[in-house]
């Protein structure tokens, strides 16, 4: 999932720190889902990487290409 998150943090010019934030948790929620720590994100914590990126849940889960 980081793949997809980092790209849009990328398309909207935006840090790991401006997405922590915005999602309301701490700078070390996002590291342990850069360094994979967080495998399976809960929903609630899925919903605020949406929410913070401005994209939908499917289209945040949705495959690469």
């Amino acid at each position: 999932m980081w793949n997809k998150i980092d790209k849009l943090l990328k398309e909207k010019n935006m840090t790991q720190y401006e997405l922590s934030k915005r999602m309301n948790v701490t700078s070390g929620t996002i590291s342990d889902l850069k360094l994979g720590r967080i495998k399976k994100p809960s929903f609630q914590l899925a919903c605020k990487i949406a929410d913070a990126l401005e994209v939908s849940l499917d289209e945040l889960r949705g495959e690469q290409k």
